[in-house]
């Protein structure tokens, strides 16, 4: 599937005449003052007619006095304060709906403050989303990985993605089931957001970047994922620690349920990790056993990790070191999924929500 997969997916094409229609980037930010002055610079840098829009979500690390700055030099430069997060909702889900009703432009980019959007990168990705007939567009960046733990973990988000979601059927079906996005970088259209209800509707939930495309194509609208690797860059998490929490936090809303974990720990155990311990299992007994289908395994797991890799432009570290991925992975999901049972809440930017 992951060839299959990679021979369509692309990044929307570069403009030829430079119409695209006007954008709203809109940016929840919460304690993010190291994050915050480069995300706005590189949105404003983007070209094309938009406004960048940031809700300063109770930050006390002077996120909003720098927003400020920008807004008093640019124009297209806005600040929003958060009043405070209602009951029973996500801080990240509110700060999205309340940026929405503020923006002024028919299409609306949201996007997270570690992202730094690539010139040109908001107008490609409103031009395709009116050119398809669209009513969201998603892809997740280029992913920055500079320590060991990064280049371990934050690549399989490709595996999963492009070995185990049938993008050709995703176009093809309007099944909610089919739907996916990065919370990291999605546009839509204002009209077909309202229509949804947008993030009012999936208040509770922390992976926006899958329940918000689930929406749309449940309320009739068309999705689609693109390669985002040109469009815009991201350096997720810098820490093992960061690491763990980040994908720990809306684990159970993924893979971590008790029917689909099992299910992915066989399929991924047996098809990224399997093939190595068989072929070291009979090289280290003297080569008796099946050593050609465990070679042929090993090299299709191999290939496709490698073409993955070169696609999105991850660092060779972490083909040589797949198998361990996978395990890390799936340890991070098991963790999730027990301390949900326990009832341990999840908990994020300083503050703890119940666990799902």
């Amino acid at each position: 599937m992951t060839f299959c997969n990679l021979a369509i997916f692309r990044a929307p094409p570069a403009l030829r005449h430079g119409d695209a229609p006007p954008v709203s980037i809109l940016i929840p930010a919460r304690n993010e003052a190291a994050n915050i002055g480069p995300a706005i610079d590189h949105a404003l840098a983007g070209g094309g007619e938009i406004e960048v829009v940031v809700l300063d979500d109770g930050s006390d690390d002077g996120t909003g006095r720098i927003v400020e700055e920008r807004a008093a030099s640019d124009p297209r430069v806005r600040l929003l304060s958060g009043k405070g997060l209602p009951k029973g909702w996500n801080g990240k889900q509110h700060a999205c709906f309340t940026l929405a009703r503020a923006a002024r432009h028919d299409v609306l980019l949201f996007v997270d403050a570690d992202v730094r959007i690539a010139p040109g990168g908001a107008a490609r990705m409103a031009a395709h989303l009116a050119a398809r007939g669209l009513d969201l567009v998603s892809g997740f960046p280029r992913q920055r990985t500079e320590t060991l733990a990064e280049k371990l973990v934050i690549p399989q988000i490709f595996v999963l993605l492009l070995g185990y979601l049938p993008l050709p059927m995703a176009r093809a079906f309007p099944s909610e089931g089919f739907a996916a996005g990065c919370g990291q970088l999605m546009m839509v259209r204002k009209d077909a957001y309202v229509r949804s209800g947008g993030h009012a509707e999936i208040r509770t939930t922390m992976h926006d970047g899958l329940m918000l495309p689930r929406l749309m194509r449940r309320t009739g609208g068309r999705t689609d994922l693109v390669d985002a690797t040109p469009l815009a860059t991201c350096r997720m998490y810098e820490t093992w620690p960061e690491i763990w929490s980040g994908f720990s936090k809306n684990a159970t809303e993924g893979m971590a349920k008790p029917v689909a974990l099992p299910v992915w720990t066989i399929l991924l155990l047996g098809g990224h990790v399997l093939p190595y311990l068989l072929v070291v299992s009979i090289l280290l007994s003297g080569g008796t056993g099946p050593l050609g289908w465990s070679l042929a395994a090993l090299v299709l797991v191999l290939a496709a990790r490698l073409a993955t890799a070169l696609v999105v432009r991850q660092s060779m570290l972490s083909v040589l070191l797949h198998p361990v991925a996978i395990c890390i992975v799936l340890a991070i999901q098991w963790n999730a999924l027990v301390g949900a049972g326990r009832g341990r809440g999840r908990s994020w930017r300083g503050r703890t929500y119940d666990a799902s």
